[in-house]
């Protein structure tokens, strides 16, 4: 499995879609994409919790459960590595590692006002700390290195991925990923300072008007759209429950998905 996700990010551009429960990852999965990730926002959404609200453990069995749901290779949206210190997320990775995923994203954000993101020294080392416990486990789990400066308001932002993206490279992250970033000159600045690590660009509300053949004619290797589908998904609940409280009407469940053909689907597998 190991093999096969990291085979996509040797060459061209695929679209690695967000599921945030089992269902979601099946329905994905009958589409025919090659690849899921997990949502750490659309999961937490979905256990009416924040984004960063679900603990460890609590994590890792949603991962292990979307990994068990589907046949494809799954990468697990792993945050921090639920610790700041390189010794807590050595722990942590290994732990991510036994649920079965084909890789994982280690974020540098700290999710404190005080400092939004690691120092660089430790946010390497943390990266360093991954990969050193991948290589033991000799699973060929692929590991993405993140730099959360778009998302934490970073004043310079693209000075900020490209200086820790790079670091983040050569301390042994495969894939690298600065998700906020939407301008596709700044796309194709992260690419040509990466190569030959493959990028990661997250498509979402604020840059959707990104095509994939765009992306991909940027050299960018790999899409996801993090809680966009989650989000989506809200969106179409919140505007149909709002209408039915408001104007007493129910005309938006007239888009529902068919309730037929979800139960076909889930009857196959």
């Amino acid at each position: 499995m190991t093999a096969r996700f990291r085979g996509l990010h040797e060459s061209g551009c695929f679209v690695l879609p967000n599921p945030w429960d089992v269902g979601t990852a099946v329905y994905l999965e009958h589409l025919g994409f090659k690849a899921l990730a997990t949502t750490s926002a659309g999961f937490a959404f979905s256990r009416g919790k924040p984004d960063g609200g679900v603990r460890r453990d609590e994590m890792l069995a949603h991962i292990r459960e979307v990994v068990d749901a589907t046949a494809l290779p799954v990468n697990a949206d792993f945050q921090g590595g639920y610790a700041d210190e390189p010794e807590g997320v050595s722990g942590n990775v290994q732990l991510c590692i036994e649920t079965g995923v084909a890789g994982l994203s280690i974020e540098d954000s700290t999710r404190r006002s005080d400092r939004r993101l690691h120092e660089k020294e430790l946010a390497v080392e943390r990266i360093c700390a991954a990969r050193a416990v991948i290589d033991e486990s000799k699973t060929g789990v692929v590991l993405t290195g993140r730099c959360e400066a778009w998302l934490v308001g970073d004043p310079d932002p693209l000075r900020t991925a490209l200086d820790r993206l790079t670091a983040y490279a050569e301390a042994g992250a495969d894939c690298l990923y600065a998700p906020g970033v939407s301008d596709p000159n700044e796309i194709a600045q992260i690419v040509k300072a990466a190569a030959p690590k493959a990028v990661n660009v997250l498509v979402s509300g604020f840059n959707h008007q990104l095509t994939i053949s765009q992306l991909a004619d940027l050299g960018v290797r790999r899409i996801s759209v993090g809680s966009g589908l989650a989000l989506a998904a809200w969106g179409a609940f919140c505007r149909a429950a709002q209408d039915i409280k408001t104007n007493g009407t129910f005309h938006l469940l007239a888009d529902n998905a068919p309730s037929a053909e979800i139960n076909q689907l889930f009857r196959q597998t």
